[in-house]
Formats: C-alpha cells, sequence, structure tokens
C-alpha cells in the first residue's frame, strides 16, 4: 500500500483531487458558517466580502492542488499549463474584485443617499476597468508585449470614436450626471418636456425614468438629459408646496373665503398621510379674473408621492365646504352685446 501511494502519477492526482475536495469543503462547512454568522451582524460589509468569494475556493485551491502535484512530482509545468494557471488565478482573482467593486459602489450609495440603488453606469465602468487591469496583467506575464497593442487601440480607437459618436457622448454625459449629483436613481423629476417620474437608472446610453401616473418606463438619451432644464423635487430636500389655483365670485367675502379655505387645507394636512400640519398652509390673492377672483392655495408635503393624495382630497372637501358655506366658483362666462343699428 505504502509503495502505491509513492508512485509518482498517485501523488500528482491525491494532490490535485485533494485540492478540489478542500477547496469544497472549505466552501461547504468554513465559509457557509462565516456566511450564517455574517447574515446575524448588521455589518454590510462582511457579507458584501463573503459574496465576492462565492464558489472561488475551490477554484483556487484546486488550482494550487494542481501546480502542487507538478511541483512534487518534479515537473515543470509546460508554457500551455502555466498559461491556463495563470489566467485561472487571474480571472478568478478579477472576479471576486469586481463583484467586491460593485458591492462597495452599492454600500457607499447607500450611505450617501438612503438607498442600495447606484448607478449601473458607474458599477460597469469599475468593473470594466478591473477586467481591463487583470487582462494586461494576464498578457505581460504571458511575456506578451503590449505597447503594439495599445499602439493600435489608439489608432483604431480614433475611428471607433469617429463610428460611435454618439454612443460615446451619452457615455461621457452619463458621467457627467452622475458626478453632479443633481440627477440620481430613485429622485423624483419633471423635464422640460412635460414628463415627469421616478428616475430608476442611469445608463451608458441613456437614463431611466418611471414616468407617473401611467407608470410606463421612458428612456431620456444622457446627452438630452444633460443639455435638458431639469426640475428635481427630491434636491435639496423631498419635502415640496403643492399649489392649487382657486377662483372665487366676486360677490364673496374675501376674508371669509380665505379662513374657510385655510381651515379646509389644515383639515386635509392632518388627516391625509403625508402632508405635513407643522406648516400652515399658505393662500395668496393673485389676481382679478375675467370671472372670477383667483388665489393660490400652498400645502407642504413630505415627499413627490404624496402630492397627488393631498391635491385630490383638498379639492373634494374645498368643494363641499363651499357648497355649505355659499361661496360660488364661477363659470368663466362671456357678455355679448349687439348693438341696434339705427335706421337711416
Amino acid at each position: 500500500m505504502i509503495e502505491f501511494l509513492q508512485l509518482p502519477w498517485v501523488q500528482r492526482v491525491a494532490f490535485a483531487v485533494g485540492g478540489l475536495l478542500l477547496g469544497r469543503l472549505v466552501e461547504r462547512l468554513v465559509v457557509a458558517r462565516i456566511r450564517r454568522f455574517a447574515e446575524t451582524t448588521r455589518f454590510k460589509w462582511d457579507d458584501l466580502l463573503l459574496r465576492s468569494v462565492r464558489g472561488l475556493p475551490t477554484i483556487w485551491l484546486g488550482t494550487g492542488g494542481l501546480y502542487l502535484a507538478l511541483t512534487v512530482a518534479g515537473v515543470e509545468p509546460g508554457a500551455w499549463l502555466r498559461a491556463a494557471l495563470t489566467i485561472v488565478l487571474v480571472g478568478s482573482v478579477a472576479l471576486a474584485l469586481m463583484r467586491l467593486a460593485g458591492g462597495a459602489v452599492e454600500i457607499v450609495s447607500a450611505q450617501a443617499t438612503g438607498t442600495m440603488q447606484s448607478p449601473t453606469l458607474v458599477v460597469n465602468l469599475v468593473r470594466l476597468a478591473i477586467a481591463s487591469l487583470a487582462v494586461i496583467l494576464v498578457l505581460q506575464n504571458l511575456g506578451i508585449n503590449i505597447t503594439p497593442l495599445i499602439t493600435a487601440l489608439g489608432i483604431g480607437g480614433l475611428a471607433v470614436a469617429l463610428a460611435l459618436q454618439d454612443t460615446l457622448g451619452n457615455l461621457f454625459a452619463g458621467v457627467q450626471i452622475i458626478l453632479s449629483r443633481q440627477v440620481r436613481p430613485r429622485d423624483f423629476v419633471r423635464l422640460s418636456s412635460g414628463e415627469e417620474g421616478r428616475v430608476t437608472d442611469v445608463r451608458a446610453r441613456n437614463t431611466t425614468i418611471e414616468t407617473v401616473p401611467d407608470g410606463s418606463l421612458l428612456a431620456v438619451p444622457n446627452s438630452v438629459l444633460a443639455s435638458s432644464i431639469v426640475k428635481n423635487y427630491t434636491l435639496p430636500t423631498t419635502e415640496l408646496w403643492v399649489s392649487v389655483n382657486v377662483g372665487v365670485s366676486y360677490d364673496s367675502d374675501l376674508d371669509h373665503v380665505q379662513r374657510v379655505t385655510v381651515e379646509v387645507a389644515r383639515d386635509v394636512l392632518t388627516s391625509v398621510e403625508g402632508g405635513m400640519p407643522e406648516e400652515p398652509p399658505q393662500l395668496f390673492y393673485r389676481e382679478f379674473g375675467s370671472s372670477s377672483i383667483d388665489f393660490v392655495v400652498r400645502l407642504k408635503v413630505r415627499d413627490f408621492q404624496s402630492q397627488g393624495a393631498v391635491r385630490h382630497e383638498f379639492i373634494k372637501r374645498l368643494h363641499r365646504r363651499y357648497a355649505r358655506e355659499g361661496i360660488e366658483i364661477p363659470f368663466p362666462t362671456q357678455t355679448v352685446i349687439n348693438k341696434a343699428r339705427t335706421p337711416s
């Protein structure tokens, strides 16, 4: 039995298979137990680290076992085997780093904005940078001179840049949008063209917006968004004022109208979710209209999502209260005077 175990090919197989089995054992027992412990903590970075190396201990220990088997047997790995081992190791480490970087961007985004959602463009650019460095490292370890390759890519990049001018314009505009932090995922915005909704993502070519109220997905090219006038309802705070235009007849007692309207507005802010009763409603008379005295009522709400319900309930209750108080909301009218011609 001892003589059998001392056979070179048996030792090679034992080290190679042993590395794979040890990797699976570490994955199933050690990493799994650490993962269960990490799930009980509120610290996010340990969960991220474990997700980043998921499935990789088997590859690392298996590759190490294969290399050790060749070393113990006194066999010098050939060029093709050395290249394969280099690609596997560098590729697996790069994969772990890309996972780690993507998760780190999400955690940092959560700390900055209060949401785990981060722009896809940022994650993809970070992963692309890591993958590019991994490719360069592999080529250098294989003894391949990358200078001519970089030169060729530089010359070819000019032609590609001309062919993909619009795409690159959207890409750089997307980077500008992210760095400026004036439009972020989960922000509620209104475009100069009239569309409004919640920003869902900033991608390489476009920014996607879930429109209100139909919930459809609107894709806006980054170059268009960067050059447009955008109203952000989330910045600098999520709180905003809702304006409702109202008109009453010229026969109305304006002091009585103001008192009744403010009472209704306060009741709505107190009873409707999203209203801010600590901020008193505001009423401003604006102008003498063609058929009514016009004014605006402003109500403070906690966020963009709350404005629809508050506006809806305020209009209903105000109409009901006006009817009870005898306050008239006039229809637009026109008076036509026909002058009779004097007989000649």
